[in-house]
């Protein structure tokens, strides 16, 4: 379920880019990029280690997604 969120996040960022170009528009695509490569890798990593200590760095790609959501509403707030 988490993914086709993460997917549906890019494909909201792609569709604003082309319509709102703005500078928090690029902000959001990093974001959302960076977000999904932590959060979901360390969710991976954590299922197949068991290390526990690296549901802590999770949170650190959840804030990277959440920056995403805001800077993709300041884009088409700001436009």
């Amino acid at each position: 379920m988490v993914c086709v969120g993460i997917a549906l996040s890019l494909l909201a960022v792609a569709w604003a880019s082309t319509r709102w170009p703005h500078p928090a528009t690029t902000v959001a695509g990093f974001s959302f990029a960076i977000g999904t490569f932590i959060f979901s890798g360390t969710l991976y990593l954590l299922a197949i280690t068991g290390v526990r200590w690296l549901g802590a760095i999770t949170l650190i790609g959840g804030v990277a997604l959440l920056v995403g959501w805001l800077s993709l509403f300041v884009s088409v707030i700001r436009s």
